[in-house]
């Protein structure tokens, strides 16, 4: 997503699966397609390296699951302490909560 009007959309009436890291809204679109956008705060996430970091996790994760998802508007929000966990436990996460937005619109 590009324009703040894709994330206004989103933010008006999302369907929400979070962990305490990370956030993720969801909201059924019409073009047939997922797609994500972010949200890593300076405020959270101090350093740049680590703000790219968080980013580009999420979107390989993103990547490796649109096909199961159902098409939706997704954005990512970086929490508080989201820096503190390594690869492996950001990947995880968002996994799990890529599956509970699955559910949640009964498309899996």
């Amino acid at each position: 997503m590009l324009t703040p009007n894709h994330f206004t959309f989103v933010f008006q009436h999302p369907q929400r699966a979070g962990t305490p890291y990370v956030t993720i809204l969801g909201r059924l679109n019409t073009l047939g397609h997922p797609r994500v956008g972010l949200t890593v705060a300076k405020k959270h996430v101090k350093r740049a390296h680590e703000r790219n970091r968080i980013k580009r996790l999420t979107r390989e994760s993103f990547r490796l699951h649109q096909h199961a998802l159902p098409a939706m508007d997704f954005v990512v929000i970086a929490k508080k302490d989201v820096a503190d966990l390594d690869n492996h436990a950001l990947t995880e996460a968002l996994e799990k909560l890529w599956r509970r937005h699955c559910l949640q619109s009964q498309s899996c």
